[in-house]
């Protein structure tokens, strides 16, 4: 891993990015942690002390030849890594094409996973389809995994008649209640304590639910984190808190978030086993995601997981990372590319080849281009038709306030 890199600035220890602009950007080449480093504890007799090496170290299952070994393989079977392989296609392509459509303004705002796609969609699906998903902005890719079509994606994206929020969300902060997919909130860390109390509420109700949820690196540094992780720690209810260190909080490094070697060590000071795992080796999120529902269901509390990767993109449309990190930076990750890797591991397995690869990138393609053509028939940024004004007064109070009826009447409507 990276060693935190700092300035003495008195009377203050500043933590500050490794490498600025016109510096050439280097991580050291290759991960030094390898599949097999680390044992894969019993999920159901693990205590936070039997996590303190993984909480340090790095869950690996992929080499840098695309040999999967060691003890958190999950020896997956071919139908699930391709379909795997297919849902982190299908979110980099629908990215791509929707980040187009905004720079030529047809949608007023959008963000990317790019670099991060095997994060939720490895992790969705090593989750049961009753589990209740608690996301950040980029996980959007869970719904693929859900059965979500990308129509109703866009009509959200652009805020038509069909956007099942009327609107009233900012494009690419879904919600989609058949999915258990909750609304994507812009005041970022609130999912982590809302993951932990619906958890809760499952527990009281004796339900077999566990809720996931996921914050930032930045976001981390928020009150949010550490309520939702000690309420966690104390109820023990059936949760799932990962830290996505992708390095970097818009345009502030990881190394202003904490002052600590790992995200991952905090969880241990709350008493919660804790992992840090490769975020761009799909075979080890699916694994340590499995291992943390295991001791959900089986009543033994949260798992809080460090997922090491690397935001590849700019934060959204409206940033411009080359203002504060080398343009070339992403390239030199030891992590690779998380499509790439699992590629390569399947081809080595003669399980896939780059005909293949190559077809499905472009029936991908052709779907998204389809799907934004049927959105549109429901309204466009430019012209609309828009959800109607009077959706900002209604779906919030089962009995309307009278004031809030009111001011609706004020308006006429």
């Amino acid at each position: 891993m990276t060693e935190r890199v700092t300035a003495t600035t008195k009377p203050y220890t500043i933590g500050r990015p490794p490498f600025r602009p016109g510096e050439d950007a280097d991580f050291g080449g290759k991960f030094t942690e390898q599949p097999g480093d680390l044992h894969r504890p019993d999920p159901v007799t693990c205590t936070a002390q039997d996590t303190v090496a993984h909480a340090s170290g790095l869950v690996r299952v992929l080499d840098d030849n695309g040999v999967a070994s060691g003890e958190w393989n999950p020896m997956l079977d071919a139908e699930t890594m391709i379909q795997g392989l297919e849902y982190m296609m299908r979110l980099r392509i629908f990215d791509d094409r929707m980040i187009k459509m905004q720079r030529t303004g047809k949608l007023s705002f959008y963000m990317r996973s790019f670099g991060e796609e095997a994060i939720a969609i490895a992790q969705t699906m090593a989750l049961e389809t009753q589990d209740w998903i608690f996301p950040s902005y980029r996980q959007p890719g869970a719904q693929f995994v859900r059965g979500r079509d990308m129509v109703s994606m866009i009509c959200h994206c652009i805020g038509n008649t069909e956007d099942n929020v009327k609107g009233r969300q900012m494009p690419v902060h879904y919600t989609w209640k058949e999915g258990r997919f909750i609304s994507i909130s812009s005041p970022v860390g609130t999912q982590f304590s809302q993951a932990v109390g619906v958890a809760m509420a499952s527990a009281y109700k004796g339900d077999d639910e566990v809720c996931i949820s996921w914050l930032g690196d930045g976001t981390s540094a928020q009150g949010d984190y550490h309520y939702a992780l000690n309420f966690a720690s104390t109820f023990k209810p059936p949760v799932i808190l990962n830290v996505v260190n992708n390095q970097w909080a818009i345009s502030t490094h990881a190394n202003l978030a904490t002052g600590g070697r790992t995200f991952a060590e905090r969880g241990l000071a709350y008493d919660i086993p804790s992992i840090r795992v490769d975020g761009n080796d799909f075979l080890a999120l699916y694994s340590v995601t499995k291992w943390a529902r295991l001791r959900a269901a089986a009543g033994l509390g949260a798992t809080h997981i460090e997922v090491y990767t690397y935001r590849a993109g700019a934060h959204s449309s409206s940033d411009d990372s080359s203002a504060y990190r080398p343009k070339d930076e992403f390239k030199q990750w030891p992590g690779g590319d998380p499509i790439l890797r699992l590629k390569e591991h399947l081809v080595k397995a003669e399980l896939w080849d780059e005909e293949r690869h190559a077809t499905l990138a472009e029936k991908i393609d052709d779907e998204v281009m389809t799907s934004y053509k049927a959105a549109c028939e429901f309204g466009d940024l430019a012209s609309g038709p828009y959800p109607p004004a009077s959706t900002i007064f209604t779906e919030v109070y089962e009995t309307v306030p009278w004031h809030v009826q009111e001011q609706r009447e004020e308006l006429g409507k």
